[in-house]
């Protein structure tokens, strides 16, 4: 073992006095030794708040206010240091499992790397390219969501359009939980890039959070000048440096056996040629998608395997979408003929897709696609989803999520996807004439989202359409719809009577005096979750009728009303032994003090109650 040891380090030492001076080397291994670092003099540090806010996922907020939108995160702080519940900061749409956990929640992709975690993200825009030094993000409330933060070498406000644009990740981590919901600054050890940036991502992971997670600044500190590092850094020796012959490699990793000369002799791949191709197949599809291109170069065995359709009924591209272009879809392209459910949300944005490589796999492999992830895809324009509507006729499920640079007229050709169960525009420029005519000839129609999709005129004439045309509707969310009225609700839950979750937050025109929540418990038994947040009409004798005729409830947010008394919410909890959601923040008439004997009373039900202070 020893002798090995000597004869790597000597390989190393000889390969590196080809490359530089013994003075060089000598300097340089002094300076590992005694752990210091030689810095030439760098430019002062600057820092600087976030200049916009260029894209995100989603948000808590509308799309026509400033109240817990994305927005709020540019610019100086606004809440801190204070703690709790403001209005002036910036929340993501989701938090913790409830939502995984819905009959609205796609089906996870296999082959998903372990290490992706994601769930929403936002970028920021910055005045000056510098060298990051440091990332401070301010979080108010519930912190703990930011799992990873990058920096792009792109410049947003440049008049250049963008070319071989750049990823780097700053810092990355797991999903975690901060021990108190209390403000705090987050500034993680990020690591030196080779180029200046004035464009940061941050992504979170909201999944192990008790409630929505607030940020309200960014401050980026970084240098003008690139810092020189005299340190010297050790290469990285790959196996294949052993050697300076490429000959005397030839046999490296081969398998052998013994010969009757009693001398070792090659053979083809041992015996893993002779498992079944099924156990084969099975152990490669344990392999992330990288390793499995990595794989299929090793030998023509492993090839054959690693290209076989198979492998690719299912494909998740979302984790590499800062690698993703064009090339990337031609080289798997020959390898999707049995493609089923293709995932390219947040891919392609600043020019890494165009219309004619999405165009030329969607038409090779659109004819078996039963589901298709394409949220925060910016590069989509009218003729993508025309490619869709004509490529993809078994096409079920399609997820256009805060596609929101896609203009009106596209969405026409979705009606063309008759077989449509479920359908995902939330923060899309959706007009109403489109979507009624996605709603006539769509009649498969099980889960709609058409939260925040301002464009809307008259809800109303959309309730009336769904429950003609899509009785079998088991989730609905209308989220910020601005003008349901208690008619459009009646006509929508006489209709759809198999609906399991319906969103209504923030609908300000539906008034619980006119009887309409109590006519939905009545006519949508089936009901799992329900959101009524910010209504503040809600009253005692709605959650009445929901605890007699909503026994399967499990999610409730009736953030906001004032009408509530810990008497009918006691009588919910008993009546209602599924529930494990229950929002009751900014309810006046619940206290503290109630929110504690109700979870004393009913452990296994999360209640909710935010603080500001």
């Amino acid at each position: 073992m020893l002798t090995l040891l000597s004869m790597f380090y000597y390989i190393c030492l000889r390969r590196r006095s080809r490359s530089g001076t013994r003075g060089e080397a000598l300097t340089s291994r002094r300076a590992v030794e005694s752990g210091q670092r030689a810095v030439l003099p760098v430019s002062v540090e600057v820092e600087q708040y976030a200049k916009e806010v260029l894209d995100f996922s989603s948000h808590y907020g509308s799309e026509n206010s400033m109240s817990y939108t994305m927005w709020n995160l540019a610019g100086v702080p606004n809440v801190y240091p204070s703690s709790g519940d403001f209005t002036q900061t910036a929340v993501f749409r989701a938090y913790g499992k409830w939502w995984e956990q819905c009959a609205s929640a796609p089906l996870p992709f296999r082959r998903t790397p372990d290490s992706f975690h994601s769930q929403d993200y936002i970028e920021l825009g910055f005045e000056e390219p510098v060298y990051p030094t440091a990332v401070e993000v301010f979080e108010t409330y519930y912190p703990g969501a930011i799992i990873q933060i990058l920096a792009c070498s792109h410049n947003p406000f440049s008049q250049n359009p963008p070319t071989d644009v750049r990823w780097e990740v700053l810092w990355s981590g797991g999903p975690t939980k901060a021990l108190t919901p209390q403000a705090r600054q987050f500034s993680p050890k990020i690591k030196h890039i080779n180029f200046p940036t004035n464009l940061l991502r941050l992504e979170v992971n909201s999944s192990l959070l008790d409630y929505y997670t607030e940020l309200d600044a960014v401050i980026l500190r970084g240098v003008k000048e690139r810092p020189m590092l005299a340190l010297y850094k050790m290469p990285l020796i790959d196996i294949s440096d052993l050697s300076d012959s490429e000959d005397e490699l030839s046999d490296v990793g081969g398998a052998f056996k013994q010969g009757g000369d009693g001398k070792q002799q090659r053979t083809a791949n041992g015996y893993f040629d002779k498992l079944p191709y099924e156990l084969i197949q099975l152990i490669l599809s344990h392999l992330t998608l990288p390793d499995l291109c990595r794989l299929a170069q090793s030998c023509k065995l492993l090839h054959q395997h690693c290209c076989d359709p198979l492998q690719y009924t299912q494909l998740s591209l979302q984790p590499y979408w800062a690698r993703l272009s064009d090339a990337s879809l031609g080289h798997l392209q020959s390898r999707c003929t049995l493609l089923q459910r293709l995932n390219l949300s947040w891919t392609g944005n600043r020019g890494a897709l165009t219309l004619t490589g999405f165009s030329s796999f969607m038409k090779a492999h659109g004819l078996s696609l039963v589901c298709l992830e394409l949220s925060c895809c910016h590069f989509l324009n009218e003729p993508c989803l025309e490619v869709i509507s004509q490529s993809c006729p078994r096409l079920q499920e399609l997820n256009l999520s805060s596609c929101d640079r896609l203009h009106p007229q596209a969405f026409t050709h979705i009606s063309k996807l008759i077989h449509l169960r479920r359908l995902v525009l939330y923060r899309t420029k959706i007009e109403q004439t489109a979507l009624l005519s996605i709603l006539t000839f769509c009649l498969e129609m099980r889960h709609l989202n058409l939260g925040s999709c301002l464009r809307i005129e008259d809800y109303d004439v959309v309730a009336s359409m769904l429950a003609t045309r899509c009785r079998s509707l088991c989730s609905l969310d209308l989220w910020r719809c601005r003008n349901l009225t208690d008619r459009g609700l009646a006509e929508l839950v006489a209709g759809c009577r198999m609906l399991e979750e319906l969103d209504l937050g923030w609908c300000p025109t539906l008034q619980s005096s006119t009887g309409c929540f109590q006519q939905l418990a009545r006519s949508v038994p089936r009901l799992r979750k329900l959101f009524l947040t910010a209504n503040r009409t809600v009253c005692d004798s709605d959650i009445e009728e929901l605890a007699n005729c909503c026994p399967l409830l499990q999610h409730l947010d009736i953030l906001g009303t004032r009408l509530i008394s810990a008497v009918s919410l006691k009588k919910l909890l008993q009546a209602c032994p599924r529930l494990v959601l229950l929002d009751v923040s900014f309810c006046s008439q619940i206290d503290t003090r109630v929110v504690q004997e109700l979870s004393s009373l009913f452990p296994n039900v999360a209640i909710k109650k935010s603080f500001t202070q």
